[in-house]
């Protein structure tokens, strides 16, 4: 006997829908990643705050944390002191004894 022809089986409507939704949700999820990429590249690659030039300490002082507001930024010192700084000016505003 010879090879027999045997038609292909026709594929279920059902199972074609799934396979197209399968794509689709493939497609979104590709797009989806590259977006929070995206938008995670772009809103890390900023200038960052303006950090002042320098920072006159008290003779003796060692920085150890620094942080800025609107007006004025603060140094942390390595002996239980904070430094508050005019941002314009760099004038020490105040001193802050941390117990």
């Amino acid at each position: 006997m010879g090879m027999q022809d045997t038609p292909e089986p026709v594929e279920p409507a059902n199972l074609r829908f799934l396979r197209h939704l399968i794509t689709v949700l493939t497609v979104v999820m590709i797009g989806g990643l590259v977006v929070v990429v995206g938008l995670l590249v772009t809103r890390f690659y900023g200038n960052g705050p303006e950090m002042p030039e320098s920072v006159d300490l008290p003779d003796g002082s060692k920085a150890t944390a620094f942080t800025k507001g609107d007006t004025w930024y603060a140094v942390v010192t390595a002996d239980n002191q904070i430094l508050i700084f005019d941002a314009l000016t760099g004038q020490l505003k105040q001193t802050i004894e941390i117990e």
